[in-house]
């Protein structure tokens, strides 16, 4: 039963990234039910494969509505516009590979973990930015003049979910990690 649930969870976290292309307002919540699927799997003894608590998935349940609702929340044509999320998904996942890093420098767990989400979320800045280096994404750049109010629309509308959608495949990665070094050492 465990693979079953590992691999469903695999297939739901790969569905999300999808979805970032397709319809980004529901690829938080595939994200979270990949979350929550791999919270359900147990070793033969009981174990939990990795370590998901109840917190844990109160938390990203809230921050997974939340998103929701403020994509949501969007005029249709941005939350329907597919500009610039490539850009920012890669921001986040080259983010999210670098928040990872900080296995190498933390003492402790929580602070991998708020490495991973900022590395994360400046990723998804990073990216935005990368956009608006592109011809396309000129109108939205720094020295536009409006900056400013297309960073906070846009940033609501696309960056937001990509962010929680990455940083919840980076909570198993972290859990994954700190798993497999307390068992190997």
């Amino acid at each position: 039963m465990a693979t079953f649930l590992i691999i469903l969870s695999c297939l739901l976290f790969a569905t999300a990234l999808g979805l970032v292309s397709v319809r980004i307002t529901l690829a938080p919540a595939c994200s979270y039910l990949g979350l929550l699927t791999l919270s359900f799997a147990t070793t033969p003894e009981g174990y939990p494969v990795v370590p998901i608590n109840s917190t844990i998935l109160f938390g990203w349940l809230c921050m997974t509505i939340i998103v929701m609702v403020a994509t949501i929340m969007q005029p249709p044509p941005l939350r329907r516009s597919k500009k610039g999320t490539g850009y920012i998904l890669l921001g986040a996942i080259t983010g999210l590979a670098v928040g990872l890093l900080g296995f190498s420098f933390a003492s402790t767990l929580s602070l991998v973990y708020g490495t991973m989400i900022v590395a994360t979320a400046a990723g998804c800045f990073f990216g935005f930015l990368l956009y608006t280096n592109t011809p396309e994404g000129q109108p939205m750049a720094i020295r536009s003049g409006n900056f400013y109010n297309c960073f906070v629309r846009y940033f609501l509308a696309k960056a937001f979910p990509i962010a929680i959608t990455v940083m919840q495949m980076g909570v198993v990665a972290v859990l994954l990690i700190a798993v497999y070094q307390n068992t190997h050492s």
